[in-house]
């Protein structure tokens, strides 16, 4: 699986771990950067691309990585097309494939350890989408609603 990578300076030590880790295991890495330590970089200039190259690749995923995944991951949902969910757990990690079929995932590399972040993005990686049918409805409304704003009926309207 083609996997692409983008993160901040303090997500840079995490992202190239994940990206040799994740080459070790067969995947096809894409760095949108940082590729050199920069105390004073942005997130948006490497989240946004990142988010960009999944959203026109389909059936790839990809990772962001900041200090918290927070600013990561909203720059990343900027980008039309895109699904991101921040990782704090491994469940967490499973479920946004699992039932939101987020095509990106954040995750905060202060807030977890190279060992338990480098689960996360596996468990991410490996874990199919659900296409249970109550999963894939929610998906097509925020589809419907990025498109073209159409807000999906409140429970109980017709």
């Amino acid at each position: 699986m083609r996997v692409h990578l983008g993160s901040d300076h303090a997500g840079l030590e995490l992202k190239q771990h994940l990206a040799a880790t994740l080459a070790a295991d067969g995947h096809e890495i894409v760095d949108h950067g940082p590729h050199v330590y920069d105390a004073l970089d942005d997130y948006p200039p490497f989240c946004l691309r990142a988010g960009e190259a999944v959203a026109a690749d389909p059936g790839a995923l990809c990772i962001v990585i900041g200090g918290s995944g927070n600013g990561e991951q909203i720059a990343a949902n900027k980008v039309k097309g895109v699904r991101a969910a921040l990782a704090w757990s491994l469940d967490t990690a499973k479920l946004a494939r699992q039932h939101n079929d987020a095509n990106v995932l954040a995750i905060g590399a202060r807030q977890h350890s190279l060992d338990e972040a480098t689960t996360f993005a596996r468990a991410y990686v490996a874990e199919p989408f659900s296409h249970d049918p109550r999963h894939q409805r929610r998906i097509d409304m925020l589809s419907a609603y990025e498109a073209d704003g159409t807000l999906p009926p409140l429970p109980g309207s017709a």
